[in-house]
């Protein structure tokens, strides 16, 4: 696979194929809720489409219905996709163990062994992302092909969000509304809300998160010590996603996971934020499906 160094690649045009996934939506809770038990804790997860296993796992007090539904139209018309609510997220339970980026990456696997997947291809969002970089880190035969969006190495070599910034990523005052409003104005770039709806764009969200539990999963992200001096050591062909606008983890971030680990691809959506596979679904799509089958974009 090409080292690409950081260079962006050309987002491909929105084919009918593409078009087409925005029609296709669907909702998440057409599947089963399941629950299992794993080491200390009772996981939520659910199963969609048939095929080679692929693994989403969430970012930052995120529930499983937080992804979008046309890109889990997508991935669901070709392979099992498996979604699940980390821990002390959503209906996934939690314990008095000290949260930690590892931590959440064992979950992951005592999942995938609950389910029989020997291996599977990992799609990591946010946080979810860090976890993803530790179980490829730890469990290097139990991944395929991993996908790496908005995401960062942790540790001193990260490049943080403004202080403003995270202030209103923390902000819990006033309703729901309010809360939702407050993250829209980080999650896209200003442009993107002058001329589209974000209400329209995101996922109906029906799971919650307690405060104590949002709160240590906070604390998580400042103290990982991140993986910079061992992402020389990945072994399973990586995809780094990354919008050029976001202000929650800033490109840069993809840009030193790209160059670090071996034969990375870079993908960066011009005017995408943090949020931008709520802004576009279809080249998503098909930049995330291209690359699990194995295609050149």
């Amino acid at each position: 696979m090409r080292d690409y160094n950081g260079q962006r690649i050309p987002l491909p045009a929105c084919s009918e194929r593409s078009v087409s996934y925005v029609m296709k939506s669907l909702d998440i809770r057409t599947a089963p809720l399941r629950t299992t038990r794993a080491g200390d804790i009772t996981l939520a997860f659910r199963v969609l489409g048939s095929g080679d296993p692929v693994i989403l796992i969430n970012g930052f007090a995120s529930a499983m219905d937080t992804w979008n539904p046309p890109v889990l139209a997508a991935l669901a018309q070709r392979y099992q996709v498996v979604v699940f609510d980390n821990r002390g997220t959503g209906y996934s339970g939690s314990s008095e163990k000290e949260y930690s980026i590892p931590l959440f990456a064992e979950d992951t696997v005592r999942l995938m062994d609950v389910l029989e997947i020997s291996s599977a291809d990992l799609i990591g969002h946010s946080m979810g992302a860090m976890i993803a970089q530790e179980i490829v880190l730890g469990h290097p035969d139990r991944v395929n092909r991993l996908v790496l969006v908005s995401g960062d190495c942790g540790g001193r070599h990260a490049v943080r969000m403004s202080r403003e910034v995270w202030e209103t990523l923390t902000d819990k005052r006033g309703n729901l509304q309010e809360q939702a409003e407050r993250m829209f104005s980080i999650l896209f770039p200003p442009q993107w809300l002058r001329e589209n709806d974000p209400w329209a764009a995101c996922p109906a969200v029906y799971e919650t998160t307690p405060e104590e539990n949002t709160a240590r999963q906070r604390e998580t992200l400042w103290s990982w010590d991140g993986t910079y001096d061992r992402l020389p050591g990945f072994a399973s062909p990586t995809q780094v996603v990354t919008g050029t606008d976001d202000v929650i983890i800033p490109p840069e971030n993809s840009v030193l996971l790209a160059r670090r680990i071996p034969g990375a691809r870079l993908v960066q959506f011009p005017d995408g934020g943090h949020g931008l596979m709520y802004q576009f679904p279809d080249q998503f799509s098909d930049v995330v499906l291209s690359f699990l089958a194995g295609k050149p974009l």
